[in-house]
């Protein structure tokens, strides 16, 4: 496995890389053109903001597994291209958290106390005492407008300064807000009760231009805004206009909607503080955010559960932990559904019963699709873009829940409704990495899903079973395992056989000849 390290990231990420025992090569910046010659090699590829990871990039990236962004925003990669490849975007948004939020309360006194505008006055050789009175923090109202990681950390080091501090964030609760001494309000509330105004948001077409004319205008008057999260969630020439009017009284701009900055009305307005996009650059940031990029793509590369993926549902590490021993039976149920099935697949159902339904199932249900495109897609499918095919295919995937069951403690149950009919399959988890397939289209075993399946419907009667041992024997191909589920003395059954290799197509066509056999179906799983 071979990764591209590329923007100067750190040399520790391509310590990790080695350490995991992946190729890893570290080349400058390079132009469009140089990238998309040299990117067919490699698997993963590293990039800080200056690589463009366009369209043109992706397609031209055969063998691209994994894009990490050492930092937190990916507007550098072209996140549709990648997803519809099946490429995984892993970011690092952890690593610089302490780093802008420390760069944000630098702004915020800053801003305060008019302290670059006051430095330049005095090297310029003028002693403006009485032209730069600050007000201070303490007792005043901080307006946080997202309380995500690094709003959170913003909160507790202005709460030690004194500040009073309200928060809009519509995914934070009361009860979290309460222990973290937030008053949690709505836009309007924050916008009429802040004397500061700090933004930590992602753009989003919820936040993009958040702060714009009409918000500007309901703010307390003389206040002062902040913004060391991303260009455009501040309407600069709103921003601008309100500054001129007095609405407010001054900004601390990190980030600008096109960077470097080209709004020079802003920046000429004595009032406003800029730094350019410094939020995350500290050496422990940079440091940071390149480990953490390289460690989540190493577990990518070898396949083992990873984190930070911004094209792939996110779970929390707690309800990850509970998830992961079902990964491989939810892909395997998928597996075996799908090669179960013929015909033109319209829908599928996906049922979770007992406690596992208590959780966020997005991860699993996703490998229960991947596993159920493979056989008609085969390498085309992962985990990345399997929700994306089915959509483009029209498969309409429906998921539900069921408290308990009375069987199992936990089980995942799938049906899939072709244009030839429907097949059911159903797994559980037991301890110890004991996975089970316990439900073939109504009848009911306990096989490990696992090797070379032979599943053959067939009329209960005696000899059928022989018949199938004595062919398969005669072969050369070894029952590892047998098990039979029936529903009545006499009627349809269903046997199920583990065996030790590959059975042949003409050894197939033998067991259809049995009377009372239907056509076996081979799984691999």
């Amino acid at each position: 496995m071979k990764v591209l390290v590329l923007d100067n990231v750190s040399e520790q990420a391509v310590a990790v890389l080695r350490q995991e025992g992946i190729e890893a090569e570290v080349s400058p910046t390079l132009p469009e053109e140089e990238l998309i010659a040299k990117i067919p090699a490699y698997d993963g590829m590293i990039v800080r903001s200056q690589t463009k990871v366009n369209a043109r990039v992706i397609a031209a990236a055969d063998n691209l597994k994994v894009i990490g962004r050492a930092g937190v925003g990916v507007d550098n990669v072209d996140l549709e291209a990648a997803t519809n490849k099946g490429v995984i975007v892993l970011n690092a948004p952890d690593g610089n958290t302490i780093s802008t939020a420390e760069h944000t309360i630098g702004m915020i006194m800053a801003l305060a106390r008019s302290i670059p505008q006051a430095c330049s006055s005095l090297k310029a050789g003028r002693w403006e005492r009485k032209s730069f009175t600050g007000v201070e923090v303490n007792g005043k109202t901080l307006g946080i407008i997202g309380m995500g990681r690094i709003g959170t950390e913003v909160a507790k080091r202005m709460m030690a300064m004194g500040m009073t501090l309200v928060a809009f964030d519509p995914f934070l609760t009361e009860e979290k807000a309460t222990k973290m001494g937030v008053s949690l309000v709505t836009l309007d509330e924050l916008l009429a009760a802040a004397d500061f105004i700090t933004v930590h948001t992602p753009l989003t077409k919820e936040t993009k231009g958040i702060l714009n004319a009409e918000t500007l205008a309901r703010t307390k008057k003389g206040v002062r805004i902040i913004n060391c999260a991303r260009g455009g969630i501040i309407e600069e020439d709103a921003l601008a206009d309100a500054i001129e009017a007095g609405q407010v009284a001054g900004a601390a701009l990190d980030v600008f909607t096109a960077e470097p900055p080209t709004n020079q009305r802003l920046l000429e307005l004595p009032q406003v503080i800029v730094t350019p996009h410094l939020g995350a650059s500290t050496a422990e940031a940079q440091l940071n955010v390149a480990i953490d990029v390289a460690v989540e793509m190493a577990k990518v590369l070898k396949e083992e559960p990873f984190k930070n993926a911004v094209n792939m549902p996110t779970v929390r590490p707690e309800v990850m932990k509970v998830l992961t021993p079902y990964f491989p039976l939810a892909e395997k149920l998928g597996i075996l559904i799908g090669q179960l099935s013929e015909g033109r697949l319209q829908r599928l159902e996906v049922e979770y019963s007992g406690e596992i339904a208590n959780y966020e199932l997005a991860p699993l249900t996703t490998l229960v699709v991947e596993g159920l495109l493979k056989p008609i897609l085969n390498g085309e499918v992962n985990k990345v873009n399997a929700r994306v095919i089915a959509k483009q295919r029209g498969l309409k995937i429906a998921e539900r829940k069921e408290a308990t069951d009375p069987d199992y403690n936990n089980k995942i149950r799938l049906k899939a409704v072709t244009d030839r009919g429907e097949h059911v399959v159903a797994g559980t988890f037991f301890r110890q990495n004991d996975l089970r397939l316990v439900e073939i289209d109504g009848y009911h075993f306990e096989v490990v899903p696992e090797g070379h399946l032979l599943i053959a419907p067939h009329k209960d009667q005696p000899g059928i079973i022989g018949q199938v041992g004595t062919i398969l024997g005669a072969a050369g191909i070894n029952i590892a395992y047998m098990q039979v589920g029936r529903k009545e003395i006499g009627g349809t059954a269903i046997m199920v056989l583990t065996v030790d290799h590959e059975v042949p197509t003409a050894v197939l066509k033998q067991l259809s000849g049995i009377k009372g056999l239907a056509q076996p179906v081979q799984v691999q799983l």
